[in-house]
């Protein structure tokens, strides 16, 4: 068993650009798109089933043939919990709800997945430090991969990130740059001073193996469901990654033999105060414009334009599926909902994932009977500021 990575290629078709995988690699150097992996899969279905699962590790490393190689940077990410949400389904009108909680996670997070497999990669390919933009979440992760691996690590956050992730960050060694802006602005200083200091940049699909630590949340589902596929993801979506990742993962599962043709319809669920796929997805446009404004308590949702916001549509459009937006309010009473019916402790991001099926279940979009899971990405203690707020009364 071992990694199948044959290559890099470029996400946009048209574009076609084909790249090392032996070597550092940011965007395509062609057309500045975002790279993606590549791999032999027929060599992977050769070990890769459900049955060969039985002995493996108990984490995303468990899908080793399609995940780059290298010795794994790991604090044993993945393999998170599926819970049948049978209270909070019939709350909302549902049979088959389940959360797949990836607050569980290392630090909290689904972004324990990504920055697992990048930290892994550039450590194999000599990178002294590794730099990012954060909204929070991925910040703290990076610093945790980051010190498990001995690298270095500078972060850049916005100022009024919750104090967590601020905190978990510097306790884990980073060097810390709050920002006074949003993740759009840090993202401009870390690509900035990248070049000048020579670290590393992890940004969002600015390299192209955060993508494969995320998208074994699509392989977790497969095996959890058998061998098959639920009818619907709601999954919270601010970079989105997490969702272009699971759609990656269904086409290789499909391109090995191991799904058949059917396909979750992919909905994406933003914040109203921060929403531009929503818009983007209601004027069947193929890329988002910059959301100005934004602001929201879900802070992982306060991205006001994702570089991969053209991959999230296409997953949209070709699942059938849908993109939501829910404010605050409606999210933290999600929220609430998780916690007093199924003791999930959630973050707002997954409180604005199950605003959005109530509001699709009450149009007639999802239909009682269907599989539904609910991806709640974070977990609360990471947000005690707006959990304050939510509980004041």
């Amino acid at each position: 068993m071992s990694s199948s990575l044959s290559h890099l290629e470029c996400s946009r078709a048209a574009c076609g650009t084909t790249a090392e995988a032996s070597a550092r690699q940011n965007l395509c150097p062609a057309c500045r798109a975002p790279l993606l992996a590549r791999y032999d899969l027929e060599r992977a279905r050769a070990t890769l089933s459900l049955d060969a699962m039985a002995g493996r590790p108990h984490s995303m490393w468990r899908y080793e043939e399609v995940l780059p190689g290298g010795p794994p940077v790991t604090l044993g990410e993945g393999m998170t919990p599926l819970l049948h949400a049978r209270r909070l389904g019939e709350h909302v009108g549902l049979e088959r709800l389940y959360l797949k909680d990836e607050g569980l996670n290392p630090t909290g997070s689904f972004k324990a997945r990504g920055l697992s497999a990048a930290v892994t990669v550039a450590r194999a390919l000599g990178v002294d430090t590794i730099a990012l933009p954060t909204a929070g979440n991925a910040g703290g992760a990076a610093a945790a991969y980051a010190a498990r691996a001995g690298l270095g690590c500078v972060i850049a956050m916005p100022a009024d990130t919750p104090a967590a992730n601020v905190i978990e960050a510097r306790a884990f060694g980073a060097d810390v740059r709050l920002v006074d802006g949003l993740i759009s602005d840090c993202g401009r200083l870390i690509a900035e001073e990248a070049p000048r200091h020579g670290w590393f940049e992890v940004a969002t699909l600015k390299e192209p193996y955060r993508i494969e630590g995320k998208k074994t949340m699509g392989y977790e589902l497969w095996e959890d469901f058998g061998g098959r596929l639920p009818d619907v993801i709601v999954y919270p979506t601010g970079g989105g990654v997490g969702l272009i990742g699971m759609w990656k993962a269904f086409d290789e599962l499909g391109a090995m033999g191991l799904v058949d043709a059917h396909r979750p319809r992919m909905i994406s669920a933003q914040a109203a105060g921060c929403a531009p796929i929503v818009r983007a997805f209601e004027q069947r446009a193929e890329a988002s414009e910059f959301w100005e404004n934004a602001a929201t308590v879900a802070s992982g949702l306060r991205v006001p334009k994702a570089l991969g916001d053209f991959l999230i549509l296409a997953g949209i459009y070709t699942s059938d599926g849908a993109a939501v937006a829910a404010s605050d309010e409606a999210m933290m009473e999600a929220c609430r909902d998780m916690a007093r019916l199924e003791g999930v402790f959630a973050a707002p991001e997954g409180g604005a994932g199950l605003a959005a099926i109530r509001a699709l279940v009450e149009r007639g979009v999802i239909a009682r009977d269907e599989a539904v899971v609910l991806f709640n990405t974070g977990s609360g203690y990471k947000y005690l500021e707006a959990w304050q707020s939510a509980t004041a009364t």
